[in-house]
């Protein structure tokens, strides 16, 4: 987790008036559950700046989408930065920042603004026993986000009140220089530093774009001893909030931060909106997406260049 301060991205484009955002969404959810719908995009600005990788990595979709189905699109790209969400802590102008993991999630290659992405939410919609809308909602947003930290065995270890102790020294192995960012010195336990290495050539292997960047993947930030998790708590005066946690999953030796690809001119570690975006929409962010479980890693969503292996208890 970054050590920065916060910033906040430009303000954000408006949509119209609430009633006829309203009007369009309840008309297009009397079709929402007989359209077969595919992945034509919209025709708009947000979807022209948004770089997108190959989709290989996705769920797929090809029946036609008639212009019903397109409307449900145009009413998620109307939201896609301007909705107005919290979901850890720190208010944010819209969930584009989350699209890439809405997309595995709902298994589908579709982008956020088509009518193929609209179908596929529906379903999961009406799977999760939620109004099957096919609009991201924040009601919506919600219910996915507790899926996803879930997911994460630390989380639900916090909820208990506990805060586990860090590994013996014993249990924790040094990474090598090169798979440091700068060739930092970094820490894991054994069995996520040999999980990590495993992830990150099979993603060079089958990505030639990510072998070509070698300091795309290196680790920024591994295992954090308690002291020095407190101390920089003491120095920033910023312990339990949005971006630094007194008890910290760093502790456990299973949690590393990884170099993603960034806006230009931010750090590796900045949190703050455009950063972030820039992350999501490139390649290494979304081959983790796809292909980190299957490692045993977990995403903390907040943070796309935070990861935690669950190979091991915390």
């Amino acid at each position: 987790m970054h050590f920065n301060r916060l910033h906040n991205a430009s303000p954000a484009r408006r949509i119209g008036p609430r009633q006829g955002f309203g009007a369009l969404m309840w008309g297009a959810v009397l079709w929402v559950g007989v359209l077969c719908v595919g992945c034509t995009p919209i025709k708009n600005p947000s979807a022209a700046d948004l770089h997108r990788p190959p989709l290989r990595f996705f769920g797929h979709q090809s029946c036609q989408a008639p212009a019903l189905a397109r409307t449900l699109g145009r009413l998620n790209s109307a939201s896609l930065y301007v909705l107005h969400i919290a979901p850890f802590g720190r208010e944010e102008s819209g969930w584009a920042t989350y699209a890439p993991k809405i997309e595995q999630e709902i298994d589908t290659r579709c982008a956020a603004d088509t009518a193929g992405f609209a179908d596929a939410l529906a379903r999961w919609q009406r799977r999760r026993g939620l109004p099957a809308t096919g609009v991201m909602t924040v009601a919506t947003f919600a219910v996915m986000k507790d899926d996803w930290q879930a997911r994460r065995p630390f989380v639900e270890l916090r909820a208990t009140g506990a805060c586990p102790r860090p590994p013996p020294a014993r249990d924790l192995a040094d990474a090598k220089p090169s798979e440091g960012y700068e060739g930092k010195l970094v820490q894991l336990r054994k069995g996520a530093l040999t999980a990590y290495r495993r992830m990150v050539a099979a993603a060079r292997q089958g990505e030639p774009a990510l072998a070509a960047k070698p300091e795309l993947l290196r680790l920024f930030s591994a295992y954090r001893s308690p002291a020095y998790d407190a101390a920089r708590c003491a120095h920033d005066h910023n312990c339990q909030g949005v971006v630094r946690a007194a008890c910290s999953v760093h502790r456990t030796g299973l949690a590393f931060d990884i170099v993603l690809d960034t806006a230009p001119g931010y750090p590796v570690d900045s949190s703050a909106d455009a950063n972030r975006l820039a992350m999501v929409n490139g390649l290494a962010y979304r081959w983790l997406v796809a292909n980190a479980a299957t490692y045993g890693f977990v995403n903390y969503p907040f943070e796309p260049w935070h990861w935690e292996w669950t190979g091991e208890k915390p």
